[in-house]
């Protein structure tokens, strides 16, 4: 089994290193917040005192950090000067395009192969092993990552170049974000004429409306037994990490010149949300917002 390196344990990054250990993988656990440490050992990790020293041994270095600015900082203090020759470098933190490729460029300077794997799927999805990953980076390194990362997520996508993980990650959450508040406006306005939650959903999950926001998140109690929507929106996946994730889509929109008006929209929606005293609620949860509540 490999020697890995797992740096930043947090709602994601602590259930996925959870099942590199439950596969027998020697993991090297660090975090900022000792909790998260050491709820990492009690499922079999090894403790670091430092993100330098989680790597020192590693044959692979896996990151799940919460922006850009944080991946550039580890990749350029902690894990490029002190990472041994030969690890494979594995990012799987949502963030910006512009700094996946920039920290790609300083890896292959320094003699590493590294590939930005972000993830969907959510807490659940982490915890069951079950994540889809969007990969950028070499085709060759992506085969050495895949074996890796078939052991914390069933769907292993190689999206092109550096990157390109990234820019797909983006792409999908746009279009899941958008999709919601379309669903959700569906329903308020079915409301508003009458229509049973249960009828109309019976009737558009059959019909060219039906997405994946309606058949396996429905944001309305009662459809969908599973969706967020029957525990008062406790989250799977925040209104906060949808925001961020539209606000970059939306700073790669102005990037490359890219027109996305419903994404923009929905970046200000979201951020109504947000900054309603949401954040922490399930992103499906906007729908009470646009109830009126």
């Amino acid at each position: 089994m490999a020697k890995v390196a797992f740096i930043g344990l947090g709602n994601m990054g602590g259930p996925m290193a959870a099942n590199l250990c439950k596969a027998q993988h020697h993991v090297t656990a660090f975090d900022l917040s000792e909790a998260a440490v050491a709820t990492a050992v009690e499922k079999g990790a090894h403790k670091a005192a430092t993100a330098a020293e989680a790597v020192k041994d590693a044959e692979i270095i896996v990151t799940m950090l919460p922006a850009g600015k944080h991946v550039r900082d580890v990749y350029e203090k902690d894990v490029l000067p002190n990472a041994k020759k030969g690890a494979l470098l594995i990012d799987c933190s949502t963030i910006d395009v512009e700094s996946a490729r920039h920290v790609a460029v300083e890896a292959k300077k320094a003699g590493f192969e590294m590939i930005d794997a972000p993830v969907s799927g959510g807490v659940g999805g982490a915890t069951a092993g079950t994540l889809t990953f969007m990969v950028g980076g070499p085709e060759a390194s992506f085969g050495k990552a895949k074996p890796i990362l078939e052991k914390m997520g069933k769907n292993i996508v190689h999206a092109g170049e550096s990157g390109n993980g990234q820019a797909a990650k983006i792409c999908n959450n746009m279009i899941l974000g958008i999709s919601m508040i379309a669903v959700s406006e569906g329903f308020m306005l079915g409301k508003r004429l009458g229509l049973d939650a249960q009828k109309l959903f019976n009737v558009v999950s059959t019909a060219s409306g039906s997405c994946w926001s309606l058949v396996n998140y429905c944001p309305v109690p009662g459809p969908v037994p599973t969706s967020p929507a029957n525990r008062d929106y406790q989250p799977g996946f925040t209104a906060a990490m949808m925001l961020k994730d539209l606000l970059l889509a939306q700073q790669a929109s102005a990037a490359s010149g890219a027109a996305t008006p419903l994404g923009a929209e929905a970046a200000q929606l979201f951020s109504l949300f947000v900054n309603g005293g949401n954040a922490g609620k399930d992103f499906s949860g906007i729908i009470r917002m646009l109830d009126g509540k």
